[in-house]
């Protein structure tokens, strides 16, 4: 049989056997892990075209340049983070992840962040500064230092007119108002504000007036949180003795300082979460220790209670003994004052009745004072003579009670007995005190009404010279007769010319 032999490669390449057909889909997904595998996460850079922000909040774009183009794709999850809005014609730094859309087949980047392209060297400056001191041991964990439980003084680092210290000073007053601020105010952005911050860190930390250290900024751009990345602020926060916390810029920020620092927080406010505990917790911590401290106390006084109960009953006859002799102490107490209330009212008696014969009160007062005077001698020495002989009784009570009652009982009746007396002898001084006193008040109340007094208000005393009868009336005279008017100054011998009868 004749064969028909074709001179064409391709048909004899199609006569071969297959081995294996792969369906587009698996094709394209094994496409697209091998791309995904090859590429980690890069940094790109381009112009913005065909842009497109659906309502979804994803964005969708091409970024190209003179000579290429790729689609992009940023997710909603991503966008939200870009703080300026993209637009056509604009020059962009992205870090993509290299992949493949399955639907259309197409190569195309999935953007994970997006910043400005003029930021684009100073991301390249902090990747090289973060990665040679992570080199050196500036962000291992065994620097770290702790932050205090409860710091007294809080010093921020931040510029004075930023909302950065307006929300830290807001938490504090609110969580823990007892902390004291100190704030080392510095410029946080421009051209000297780096040496500013490191200067202000290597200040706080000479003077150690501060527990804690918050170094702190806004939210911004790369340019903006520029001096935060700054190797001699970097290596000043990792010499510093003080534990640090910063806090720049929002939650998605991250700076050199924040690697350094012993705590990072997402935000100023959040910083001062960090820095201080709450004052209600607190204050209901302190309350629980002190309602437990005062049950202990309670307990341990009951139990000694119980003890000094049992030791009273092993010891019935020296307390039996103790009694007898303050009773007969109280006795003799009561007897005094009763004696002295006796000589008080008999010298009282004896004061109203020269009272009413007083003729001379500022003679009378006088002598009374005397007698006073001397009464209050006697009364104070017939005190002392008692408690002598109250002491002395005591005294030889004690010798005997010596070989019956054991020491430690002694020394506390002993105890008991001497705040008697003490209290027995301030007890007779008020009271003596209280009677003087009255006295006194009598006594000037005596010395108002007497006629001298009166007489010195511009009243007279008219009597008759030869007899000394006080005149009442005018018929109680005749004419030619003398009298004689006491004033209350000196006195008058007058004759009577006329009598009349009004």
């Amino acid at each position: 049989m004749a064969s028909l032999v074709s001179s064409d490669s391709s048909n004899t390449l199609a006569t071969r056997p297959v081995k294996e057909i792969y369906p587009v889909s698996r094709l394209v997904r094994e496409a697209r892990v091998a791309l995904e595998g090859s590429f980690q996460l890069i940094w790109v850079e381009g112009e913005i075209s065909n842009l497109a922000m659906p309502g979804s909040g994803h964005v969708y774009f091409t970024l190209k340049d003179e000579a290429a183009q790729v689609r992009c794709a940023m997710f909603k999850t991503r966008s939200r983070n870009v703080r300026f809005t993209p637009k056509n014609g604009m020059q962009v730094l992205l870090r993509v992840r290299v992949t493949l859309y399955e639907g259309r087949g197409e190569f195309q980047l999935v953007v994970e962040h997006m910043q400005e392209a003029g930021s684009g060297a100073l991301q390249h400056a902090y990747e090289a500064l973060k990665h040679r001191l992570g080199e050196e041991g500036l962000f291992d964990q065994a620097h770290k230092k702790s932050l205090p439980s409860l710091p007294e003084k809080i010093g921020i680092i931040s510029s004075p007119d930023g909302a950065a210290v307006h929300d830290i000073l807001t938490v504090l007053n609110r969580r823990f108002p007892a902390a004291h601020v100190i704030l080392y105010p510095v410029a946080v952005q421009g051209g000297d504000s780096a040496k500013q911050i490191a200067n202000a860190i290597n200040l706080a930390n000479t003077r150690q007036e501060c527990d804690v250290l918050i170094v702190s900024r806004g939210g911004g751009s790369l340019e903006d949180l520029w001096s935060f990345n700054d190797e001699k602020v970097a290596r000043a926060i990792f010499a510093c003795a003080i534990p640090v916390i910063s806090a720049v810029g929002h939650e998605v920020d991250f700076t050199i300082a924040d690697f350094v620092a012993d705590v990072r927080a997402p935000t100023p406010s959040a910083a001062a979460e960090i820095a201080v505990p709450d004052a209600v917790a607190w204050l209901a911590k302190i309350q629980s220790h002190s309602r437990r401290l005062h049950l202990l106390m309670a307990h341990r006084i009951q139990n000694e209670r119980r003890h000094l109960n049992y030791l009273q009953q092993r010891l019935p006859q020296p307390h039996v003994t103790i009694n007898q002799q303050m009773q007969k102490l109280k006795q003799l107490q009561q007897q005094l004052k009763r004696n002295c209330l006796h000589i008080l009212n008999s010298k009282r008696q004896r004061l109203d009745y020269w009272s009413i014969r007083l003729k001379h009160p500022q003679q009378k007062i006088a002598v009374q004072h005397y007698k006073v005077a001397t009464l209050a001698g006697r009364l104070q020495q017939s005190i002392e003579q008692k408690l002598k002989a109250e002491q002395a009784q005591h005294k030889d009570l004690k010798q005997r009670l010596q070989l019956k009652v054991p020491l430690p009982v002694i020394h506390y009746q002993q105890t008991i007995l001497k705040q008697l007396q003490q209290q027995l002898a301030m007890t007779m001084q008020q009271r003596f005190t209280q009677y003087k006193a009255n006295l006194s008040q009598q006594m000037s109340t005596l010395a108002a009404v007497s006629p001298l007094k009166t007489l010195e208000r511009g009243y007279s005393i008219t009597t008759l010279v030869d007899s000394g009868r006080v005149l009442h009336r005018a018929d109680d005279v005749k004419a030619n007769q003398n009298i004689n008017v006491r004033l209350g100054k000196g006195q008058l011998v007058c004759e009577i010319k006329e009598v009349k009868n009004d």
